[in-house]
């Protein structure tokens, strides 16, 4: 189910995502794969932040023969305050200009953008390129649905309370509980309504993420 649209450019970015995660992706405890190896795009999805102003982007990269990651990254026109720990890096995008690029798990409005999906079912944003004032829709490369139990509203997720790092990524906003699984599909039966995907390759949809309501 795809209700949310996000607006992309076709731009020149320096450095590339796939770039500033070849610096990044090592040093993150829960990585596994060959740290000298740059990073293929497997799929990605998107959700929509409904203030219009930062980007929200999952990707699935693999490193060599190493497992796939899910990697959550948000995409900012001005440093994000208290965030710096989150931050990925830099990048200078050709019609947007500068844009910081947080791991999203540190990022609020993406916590508030996954529960959302997950909760109400309104799953992925659909994206359309900007060309020459026209919108051409894009192809999504991945398939994501939420099942457990749907609410009419989803608690405000605010600040982030914490983050408990590792393979299973928990984020604690107020009464919402997120898991963000960073390797797809290792872990499964966990509580809360759940998060899946599959793409090219991985046609059996597997566990992205939890959530739950403390």
């Amino acid at each position: 189910m795809i209700h949310d649209m996000a607006l992309l450019y076709r731009a020149e970015v320096r450095p590339t995502k796939l770039e500033l995660l070849a610096s990044w992706l090592p040093g993150q405890a829960w990585f596994q794969g060959e740290a000298d190896a740059t990073p293929e795009r497997v799929a990605a999805y998107r959700f929509d932040d409904p203030a219009g102003q930062v980007g929200i982007e999952t990707l699935l990269v693999r490193a060599g023969a190493g497992p796939i990651h899910q990697v959550p990254l948000t995409y900012r026109d001005a440093p994000l305050d208290g965030a710096q720990g989150w931050l990925v890096g830099t990048m200078e995008h050709s019609v947007l200009g500068r844009r910081w690029v947080y791991d999203a798990c540190g990022d609020p409005v993406y916590g508030a953008a996954l529960a959302t999906a997950v909760l109400t079912g309104t799953g992925q944003a659909e994206e359309y390129f900007d060309v020459d004032g026209r919108r051409e829709l894009r192809a999504p490369s991945m398939a994501i649905a939420a099942d457990g139990p749907r609410l009419a509203a989803v608690p405000p997720v605010g600040s982030i309370d914490r983050v408990e790092h590792g393979d299973l990524t928990r984020i604690v906003c107020g009464s919402v509980e997120l898991t963000v699984l960073r390797r797809p599909g290792e872990h499964s039966g966990l509580p809360g309504s759940r998060l899946t995907g599959s793409w090219a390759g991985q046609q059996t949809a597997l566990p992205l993420a939890y959530v739950s309501l403390r």
